[in-house]
């Protein structure tokens, strides 16, 4: 395993200049593949982890997640960054011991998420949520990992999709020590683009979820930072689901042509 250290070290410069594609595995054999593939970092995904343990988005303890950090970070050499979805606590307290537990599991980054899982106030309070944000910090550098920190903002994921209320949750958390900001769901070029101008010259991650924007137009866009989500998995599920579907209803095998040799990506390490 490459010294955690240097990978966090590599994860700054990342964001430091251009554009990278940062996908997410839901195991660590995908992970290993992707990092074959020559991607420079990874991000986990809460949804594909609970889909491998058959459960929905969110209901992953804080020790499975904690568990899957761990393998996840041994699997490879690469930077990884840790969808840690609202750090498994509300309290400000909490998130910060929550935070270094999770920063001690070797990741190069980590993710704070602003909601709650209530659809009648789906948000924390602005100075709820901003506390919290001040409290991953606090955690970070108490633990002198320097672990990047993203502060995300989920009302375009969670039925609240006002770019303005975006906006000011993201500068705060950007004033409150977040190194990177992220508002999933946003798919309006124009959307990015003021995210992006609002908390410079801090770097923005984007979700790529569907084919709404390139690689190449979130660069002009300036966007630093990609990730796909757990989109990759459903990719994977969709593929898995329409075979098995074929055999349960029609007793055909059609799928089964021109599969990968996945035993080949794996037999030399």
């Amino acid at each position: 395993m490459a010294a955690t250290g240097d990978r966090i070290a590599t994860f700054h410069r990342l964001h430091e200049s251009g554009c990278f594609v940062m996908p997410n595995p839901w195991d660590t054999g995908s992970a290993r593949a992707l990092e074959q593939m020559g991607f420079k970092a990874l991000a986990t995904t809460s949804a594909g982890l609970a889909w491998t343990l058959g459960r929905a988005d969110n209901q992953i303890t804080l020790d499975q997640a904690l568990h899957h950090l761990r393998d996840i970070v041994v699997a490879v050499k690469v930077p990884v960054n840790a969808d840690f979805e609202g750090c498994y606590a509300i309290d400000p307290q909490q998130v910060g011991a929550h935070v270094k537990l999770a920063a001690a599991t070797g990741i190069a980054g980590l993710s704070i998420e602003d909601s709650t899982g209530d659809e009648a106030n789906p948000l924390h309070d602005f100075e709820l949520a901003v506390a919290r944000v001040r409290a991953a910090r606090l955690a970070i550098d108490e633990s002198g990992t320097g672990v990047v920190l993203t502060g995300r903002s989920e009302g375009f994921v969670c039925g609240r999709p006002d770019i303005d209320e975006t906006i000011r949750r993201l500068r705060a958390y950007s004033e409150a020590g977040a190194d990177c900001l992220y508002a999933p769901r946003i798919e309006k070029a124009e959307h990015v683009a003021a995210i992006v101008a609002a908390v410079a010259p801090k770097p923005v991650n984007l979700l790529i979820n569907a084919p709404f924007m390139t690689v190449a137009q979130a660069t002009a866009l300036g966007v630093r930072r990609i990730s796909v989500g757990g989109t990759l998995a459903r990719a994977a599920w969709g593929g898995f689901l329409q075979a098995a579907r074929e055999i349960a209803d029609a007793g055909t095998f059609s799928r089964f042509q021109r599969l990968p040799n996945v035993d080949a990506l794996f037999r030399d390490r």
